[in-house]
């Protein structure tokens, strides 16, 4: 395993996040969306630098089908509680990568008539995307494969590492 961002940069990366959020959201209420399961460590991380009225809800999404979201069906396993008609949400995932699974979630969610909606992601991964989607609040862009930690597991471990690590030693493909 390497580390490749600090807890420190990710700790200072939120904060900023934060900032612009409160920047953007100014004298708005918000409601924050967290995709499980790894969304919520950023989600709640975040939510400590926002200094915005807010609430914060959780949805679950899984893939059925093939091993990954490339060829499986998408669907809501656990919804939000909080009606989203009429409210300003941030969407919060801990990565954005082939970007199907956040565009079936989008789809989902603007159907309920939000005022409006926003991502924000600790790690976009640019490279791999598949499906165009609007990820307005980016941490970090990293394109590497196999990341753990702040949310990121591999096999549900090492979510809760509070830096970003690969769980390849090198960097070779």
């Amino acid at each position: 395993m390497r580390e490749i961002i600090s807890a420190e940069q990710v700790s200072s990366r939120i904060a900023e996040l934060g900032e612009q959020i409160n920047a953007d959201y100014q004298d708005k209420s918000l409601l924050i969306v967290a995709v499980l399961r790894g969304g919520v460590y950023f989600a709640v991380d975040l939510s400590r630098c926002i200094n915005r009225p807010l609430a914060l809800d959780f949805i679950e999404i899984s893939t059925y089908g093939e091993t990954s979201d490339l060829h499986g069906v998408v669907r809501i396993t656990k919804d939000t509680e909080e009606p989203i008609t009429g409210q300003h949400v941030l969407l919060v995932e801990d990565i954005v990568d082939t970007g199907l699974s956040l565009s079936y979630l989008l789809r989902a969610l603007m159907a309920r008539q939000p005022a409006d909606i926003a991502v924000c992601t600790l790690i976009d991964s640019p490279a791999r995307r598949l499906v165009s989607v609007p990820v307005k609040y980016v941490g970090f862009s990293v394109d590497e494969e196999n990341l753990v930690g702040c949310g990121l597991d591999y096999q549900q471990q090492w979510r809760n590492l509070p830096y970003i690590a690969s769980l390849r030693s090198d960097r070779q493909a």
